[in-house]
């Protein structure tokens, strides 16, 4: 058995126990009126009552699995192909209390955007939450962003910001049937494949691990969807995109020569980092509150050019794929290469920009 094995039935493994457990949580969703019920919402498109409760199916199925995986290293030492994997892990210890200090984070940020699902928080104490958890993961769970900085304090800085904006970002994008899910699960693939190439078996378990709870989760959660993720479920997704992108090693001398391979993160996630500064900008020139809810997301967009849902989240996953692809070659090219897939990069932001542009201009026109 090998690597590549393991990550395969670690996939596949929180595949199925977010199939199974998706519909206990919407059973529960029902009976405990965890339930998002439109109340006359403008940017709300579903018209009945909906579980929520997503989260907790995903965050179950994620942290099961991760259970599973070190529980088998525990209970069967002697076999030799889970010992000469145990032998590759450096710092395993290390790697076990990192992990709790995730999983206690994960669960908290489950917790939090649960209890804003039924109890509505207000912004600033969600801010706050995000905020605490930012910091206790850079603390204890050993997520850094240096940036080629050597200045603790403020890698520090930079990886709770990372942390809290990405917990806004999937949320933001959280505005359609399957879209956030599908964002997530394209992106923990590319970071599981970018861990692949450098070796991080640790990283790549954990980047499989979330793919496959969140593509389970995603079964359900397509058009038309059974079951939100929520707030519980944005909030989750959000933060293991942030502690699995942040934990990835981008620039290894021995593959590349580059040090703009520490773009691949903004490459992956380019779509939702760009339809929130754009969402942004138009609730401030609208001079509209930047956390109400609007139809101004690129996904609206494509909706207002005539698209129905299910295709304008089609293309939303499409363009991901997109960028996603063209940061895996950042890994082993050289300047040159980088140069030329950052030039392909703000093209194709350059061509969402036109799309934006043209979905506010069909709008009006229709008003």
């Amino acid at each position: 058995m090998n690597w590549i094995q393991v990550y395969g039935a670690v996939f596949i493994m929180a595949l199925f126990l977010a199939l199974g457990l998706t519909p206990v949580c919407q059973k529960i969703a029902r009976k405990k009126g965890f339930l998002d019920i439109p109340k006359n919402e403008q940017h709300k498109l579903h018209a009945g009552a909906t579980p929520l409760l997503g989260g907790a199916a995903m965050f179950s199925a994620w942290v099961l699995t991760l259970s599973a995986c070190f529980c088998a290293l525990a209970l069967f030492p002697g076999e030799s192909f889970l010992q000469s994997m145990a032998d590759e892990i450096s710092g395993i210890s290390n790697v076990v209390w990192q992990l709790v200090s995730i999983i206690l984070c994960a669960c908290a940020a489950v917790i939090m955007g649960t209890w804003d699902d039924k109890f509505a928080l207000s912004a600033r104490t969600k801010l706050i939450g995000q905020i605490l958890i930012a910091l206790v993961t850079v603390i204890f769970g050993g997520v850094r962003l240096s940036l080629f900085i050597d200045i603790p304090l403020i890698s520090w800085a930079i990886s709770a910001f990372w942390i809290v904006f990405l917990f806004n970002a999937i949320n933001f994008c959280d505005n359609m049937d399957g879209l956030a899910c599908g964002i997530s699960a394209i992106a923990f693939c590319f970071f599981t494949a970018a861990a692949i190439v450098n070796q991080q078996y640790f990283v790549a378990c954990l980047g499989a691990c979330s793919a496959g709870a969140a593509i389970g989760f995603w079964f359900f959660n397509h058009s038309p969807a059974s079951i939100f993720m929520g707030d519980g479920g944005s909030h989750f997704l959000a933060y293991l995109l942030a502690v699995i992108s942040a934990k990835v090693t981008y620039y290894n001398p021995a593959v590349s020569a580059s040090k703009l391979t520490i773009l691949i993160p903004l490459f992956i996630l380019a779509v939702p980092i760009f339809d929130t500064f754009a969402v942004v900008v138009i609730r401030l020139l609208n001079k509209k509150p930047i956390y109400i809810g609007d139809h101004n997301h690129i996904s609206h967009r494509f909706m207002h050019m005539g698209m129905t849902r299910k295709r304008s989240v089609l293309l939303v996953h499409l363009l991901c794929l997109i960028f996603g692809l063209g940061a895996l070659p950042l890994l082993w090219g050289d300047e040159r290469s980088c140069f030329v897939l950052l030039i392909q990069g703000v093209v194709i932001l350059l061509l969402m920009t036109i799309l934006q542009y043209s979905g506010k201009l069909i709008t009006e026109e229709k008003k």
